[in-house]
Protein backbone atom coordinates (compact mmCIF):
# COMPACT_ATOMS: atom_id res chain seq x y z
CA UNK A 1 0.00 0.00 0.00
CA UNK A 2 1.25 3.12 -0.98
CA UNK A 3 0.73 4.69 3.10
CA UNK A 4 2.74 2.11 4.46
CA UNK A 5 5.88 3.64 2.48
CA UNK A 6 4.99 7.04 3.44
CA UNK A 7 4.90 6.09 6.79
CA UNK A 8 8.03 4.47 7.51
CA UNK A 9 9.87 7.25 5.13
CA UNK A 10 8.80 9.85 6.94
CA UNK A 11 8.81 7.76 10.54
CA UNK A 12 5.80 8.27 12.05
CA UNK A 13 2.74 6.12 13.20
CA UNK A 14 -0.28 6.13 12.17
CA UNK A 15 -1.36 7.87 15.67
CA UNK A 16 1.23 10.90 15.01
CA UNK A 17 -0.19 11.15 11.93
CA UNK A 18 -3.78 11.84 13.42
CA UNK A 19 -4.66 15.20 13.97
CA UNK A 20 -7.58 16.10 15.94
CA UNK A 21 -9.24 19.90 15.47
CA UNK A 22 -10.24 21.31 19.05
CA UNK A 23 -13.01 23.55 17.36
CA UNK A 24 -14.46 24.06 21.08
CA UNK A 25 -15.41 27.37 22.62
CA UNK A 26 -13.45 27.09 26.06
CA UNK A 27 -10.45 26.39 27.50
CA UNK A 28 -11.82 23.53 30.17
CA UNK A 29 -13.77 21.77 26.94
CA UNK A 30 -9.88 21.57 24.87
CA UNK A 31 -8.27 20.98 28.41
CA UNK A 32 -10.60 17.84 28.86
CA UNK A 33 -10.27 16.36 25.31
CA UNK A 34 -6.15 16.80 25.61
CA UNK A 35 -6.18 14.76 28.52
CA UNK A 36 -8.59 12.40 27.11
CA UNK A 37 -7.11 12.05 24.11
CA UNK A 38 -3.28 13.04 24.16
CA UNK A 39 -2.15 9.39 23.71
CA UNK A 40 -4.09 8.51 21.02
CA UNK A 41 -3.82 11.72 19.00
CA UNK A 42 -0.64 12.75 17.64
CA UNK A 43 -1.66 16.81 17.02
CA UNK A 44 -4.21 18.89 18.81
CA UNK A 45 -5.08 21.53 15.77
CA UNK A 46 -5.76 25.16 17.41
CA UNK A 47 -8.18 26.57 15.01
CA UNK A 48 -9.36 30.37 14.86
CA UNK A 49 -12.80 30.00 17.44
CA UNK A 50 -10.45 28.56 20.45
CA UNK A 51 -7.67 30.75 19.74
CA UNK A 52 -9.92 34.09 19.57
CA UNK A 53 -11.60 32.31 22.62
CA UNK A 54 -8.66 31.67 24.94
CA UNK A 55 -4.96 32.92 23.61
CA UNK A 56 -1.54 31.07 23.65
CA UNK A 57 -2.83 29.45 27.47
CA UNK A 58 -4.11 26.91 25.27
CA UNK A 59 -0.77 25.91 23.55
CA UNK A 60 1.01 26.47 26.56
CA UNK A 61 -1.78 23.59 28.30
CA UNK A 62 -1.02 21.80 25.12
CA UNK A 63 3.04 21.53 25.35
CA UNK A 64 2.14 21.12 29.00
CA UNK A 65 0.17 17.61 28.52
CA UNK A 66 3.25 16.71 26.02
CA UNK A 67 1.77 16.64 23.08
CA UNK A 68 1.85 18.67 19.45
CA UNK A 69 0.20 21.93 18.83
CA UNK A 70 -0.70 22.75 14.90
CA UNK A 71 -2.17 26.10 15.16
CA UNK A 72 -4.17 26.79 12.21
CA UNK A 73 -4.94 30.53 11.96
CA UNK A 74 -4.01 30.54 7.91
CA UNK A 75 -2.29 33.94 8.45
CA UNK A 76 -3.31 36.25 4.98
CA UNK A 77 -1.46 39.68 4.98
CA UNK A 78 0.88 41.37 3.89
CA UNK A 79 4.59 39.99 4.27
CA UNK A 80 5.53 41.79 6.81
CA UNK A 81 2.62 41.26 9.06
CA UNK A 82 2.86 37.64 8.34
CA UNK A 83 6.34 37.38 9.06
CA UNK A 84 5.73 38.72 12.34
CA UNK A 85 3.02 36.11 12.97
CA UNK A 86 5.37 33.64 11.63
CA UNK A 87 7.90 34.75 14.19
CA UNK A 88 5.43 35.07 16.85
CA UNK A 89 3.90 31.00 16.09
CA UNK A 90 7.82 29.93 16.01
CA UNK A 91 8.48 30.87 19.56
CA UNK A 92 5.35 29.42 20.61
CA UNK A 93 7.14 26.16 19.81
CA UNK A 94 4.36 24.76 18.02
CA UNK A 95 4.67 21.76 15.97
CA UNK A 96 3.29 23.49 12.57
CA UNK A 97 1.26 26.38 11.50
CA UNK A 98 -0.40 27.45 8.39
CA UNK A 99 -0.95 30.68 5.88
CA UNK A 100 -2.79 30.89 2.87
CA UNK A 101 -0.91 30.45 -0.33
CA UNK A 102 -2.68 32.55 -1.89
CA UNK A 103 -1.44 35.41 -0.36
CA UNK A 104 1.55 34.86 -3.07
CA UNK A 105 5.26 33.86 -3.15
CA UNK A 106 6.53 36.82 -1.36
CA UNK A 107 4.30 36.55 1.61
CA UNK A 108 4.61 32.97 2.13
CA UNK A 109 8.88 33.52 1.44
CA UNK A 110 8.58 35.60 4.82
CA UNK A 111 6.55 33.40 6.80
CA UNK A 112 9.77 30.76 5.79
CA UNK A 113 12.59 32.58 6.59
CA UNK A 114 10.75 34.31 9.45
CA UNK A 115 10.41 30.71 11.04
CA UNK A 116 14.34 29.47 10.34
CA UNK A 117 15.82 32.58 11.57
CA UNK A 118 13.92 33.10 14.47
CA UNK A 119 14.18 28.79 15.42
CA UNK A 120 17.79 29.64 14.91
CA UNK A 121 18.45 32.49 17.22
CA UNK A 122 16.31 30.33 20.02
CA UNK A 123 18.19 27.09 19.76
CA UNK A 124 14.80 25.59 19.15
CA UNK A 125 13.06 23.59 16.47
CA UNK A 126 11.36 25.08 13.41
CA UNK A 127 7.87 24.36 12.94
CA UNK A 128 6.68 22.95 10.00
CA UNK A 129 4.64 25.58 7.56
CA UNK A 130 2.10 24.49 5.42
CA UNK A 131 0.20 26.61 2.83
CA UNK A 132 -3.52 26.54 2.61
CA UNK A 133 -4.41 25.89 -0.63
CA UNK A 134 -8.44 25.48 -1.53
CA UNK A 135 -10.38 25.05 1.45
CA UNK A 136 -12.32 21.30 1.23
CA UNK A 137 -15.69 23.75 1.36
CA UNK A 138 -15.29 24.92 -1.89
CA UNK A 139 -16.48 22.61 -4.64
CA UNK A 140 -15.75 23.81 -8.77
CA UNK A 141 -18.89 25.32 -8.70
CA UNK A 142 -17.95 28.04 -6.10
CA UNK A 143 -13.92 28.19 -7.34
CA UNK A 144 -15.34 29.63 -10.62
CA UNK A 145 -18.86 31.50 -9.58
CA UNK A 146 -17.68 33.01 -6.12
CA UNK A 147 -14.23 32.88 -5.65
CA UNK A 148 -13.56 34.10 -9.82
CA UNK A 149 -10.84 31.25 -10.20
CA UNK A 150 -11.96 30.18 -13.89
CA UNK A 151 -9.62 26.36 -13.34
CA UNK A 152 -10.06 23.57 -12.02
CA UNK A 153 -9.87 22.96 -8.57
CA UNK A 154 -7.05 20.23 -8.89
CA UNK A 155 -5.24 22.57 -11.45
CA UNK A 156 -5.57 25.47 -9.10
CA UNK A 157 -4.00 23.33 -5.78
CA UNK A 158 -1.61 22.09 -7.53
CA UNK A 159 -0.40 25.38 -8.89
CA UNK A 160 -0.54 26.96 -5.25
CA UNK A 161 1.26 23.51 -3.99
CA UNK A 162 4.20 24.19 -6.68
CA UNK A 163 4.56 28.36 -5.28
CA UNK A 164 4.48 27.17 -1.52
CA UNK A 165 7.02 24.59 -2.44
CA UNK A 166 9.05 27.00 -4.10
CA UNK A 167 8.78 29.46 -0.99
CA UNK A 168 10.04 27.29 1.37
CA UNK A 169 7.40 25.96 3.11
CA UNK A 170 7.33 22.65 4.06
CA UNK A 171 3.73 20.95 2.86
CA UNK A 172 0.29 21.88 2.04
CA UNK A 173 -3.41 21.48 3.76
CA UNK A 174 -5.38 20.42 0.30
CA UNK A 175 -8.32 17.87 0.10
CA UNK A 176 -7.52 14.26 0.01
CA UNK A 177 -8.77 14.64 -3.88
CA UNK A 178 -6.00 16.37 -4.94
CA UNK A 179 -3.29 14.45 -3.34
CA UNK A 180 -1.57 12.42 -5.80
CA UNK A 181 -1.93 15.56 -8.31
CA UNK A 182 0.41 17.34 -5.68
CA UNK A 183 2.83 14.59 -4.72
CA UNK A 184 3.84 14.19 -8.83
CA UNK A 185 3.98 18.27 -8.83
CA UNK A 186 6.01 18.71 -5.43
CA UNK A 187 7.25 15.10 -4.46
CA UNK A 188 7.52 12.65 -1.87
CA UNK A 189 9.57 14.78 0.73
CA UNK A 190 6.58 17.61 0.42
CA UNK A 191 4.16 17.34 3.47
CA UNK A 192 0.24 17.13 2.60
CA UNK A 193 -2.11 17.57 5.49
CA UNK A 194 -5.80 16.51 4.82
CA UNK A 195 -9.03 18.62 5.69
CA UNK A 196 -12.08 16.86 5.39
CA UNK A 197 -11.79 13.49 6.62
CA UNK A 198 -14.86 11.53 7.12
CA UNK A 199 -14.75 7.88 8.59
CA UNK A 200 -16.97 5.91 6.48
CA UNK A 201 -20.65 6.42 7.35
CA UNK A 202 -20.23 9.94 9.23
CA UNK A 203 -22.27 12.75 8.38
CA UNK A 204 -20.29 14.55 5.92
CA UNK A 205 -21.11 18.67 7.51
CA UNK A 206 -20.46 21.36 5.28
CA UNK A 207 -17.00 19.29 3.83
CA UNK A 208 -17.68 18.93 0.25
CA UNK A 209 -14.08 17.38 -1.02
CA UNK A 210 -13.98 14.44 1.38
CA UNK A 211 -12.47 10.69 1.97
CA UNK A 212 -12.36 8.07 4.53
CA UNK A 213 -9.22 7.99 6.69
CA UNK A 214 -7.56 4.80 5.02
CA UNK A 215 -8.78 6.08 1.46
CA UNK A 216 -6.47 9.54 1.99
CA UNK A 217 -3.41 7.61 3.55
CA UNK A 218 -3.99 5.13 0.34
CA UNK A 219 -3.67 8.21 -1.94
CA UNK A 220 -0.45 9.43 -0.01
CA UNK A 221 -1.55 11.77 3.10
CA UNK A 222 1.03 12.56 5.40
CA UNK A 223 -0.98 14.04 8.11
CA UNK A 224 -5.29 13.94 8.32
CA UNK A 225 -7.64 16.16 10.33
CA UNK A 226 -10.80 14.83 11.77
CA UNK A 227 -12.96 16.56 14.28
CA UNK A 228 -16.27 16.25 14.66
CA UNK A 229 -16.23 12.05 14.43
CA UNK A 230 -14.04 12.10 17.52
CA UNK A 231 -15.33 15.31 19.39
CA UNK A 232 -18.92 14.52 19.62
CA UNK A 233 -18.78 10.75 20.10
CA UNK A 234 -20.02 9.15 22.81
CA UNK A 235 -16.44 7.80 23.90
CA UNK A 236 -14.00 9.93 21.98
CA UNK A 237 -11.23 7.32 23.31
CA UNK A 238 -12.32 4.13 21.49
CA UNK A 239 -13.73 6.70 18.45
CA UNK A 240 -9.84 7.70 18.02
CA UNK A 241 -8.65 4.16 18.58
CA UNK A 242 -11.49 2.94 15.33
CA UNK A 243 -9.96 5.66 13.05
CA UNK A 244 -6.22 4.48 13.95
CA UNK A 245 -7.29 0.73 13.31
CA UNK A 246 -8.85 1.92 10.00
CA UNK A 247 -5.44 3.82 8.92
CA UNK A 248 -4.05 1.33 10.01
CA UNK A 249 -5.85 -1.57 7.98
CA UNK A 250 -4.37 -3.01 4.83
Amino acid sequence: MVFISLIKSKGLSARERLVLALDVDDFSSAENLVGLLKDYVGVFKVGSQLFTSEGTKIIDMITKAKARVFLDLKFHDIPNTVKGAAESATKLGVYMFNVHASGGYEMMKAAADAAIETSIKLGIKKPLILGVTVLTSINQEILEKEVGVNKAVKEHVVHLAKLAKSAGLDGVVASPHEIKDIRDACGKNFIILTPGIRPAGEEINDQKRIMTPKQALEQGADFIVIGRPIRNAENPVEAAKNIIKEMERK
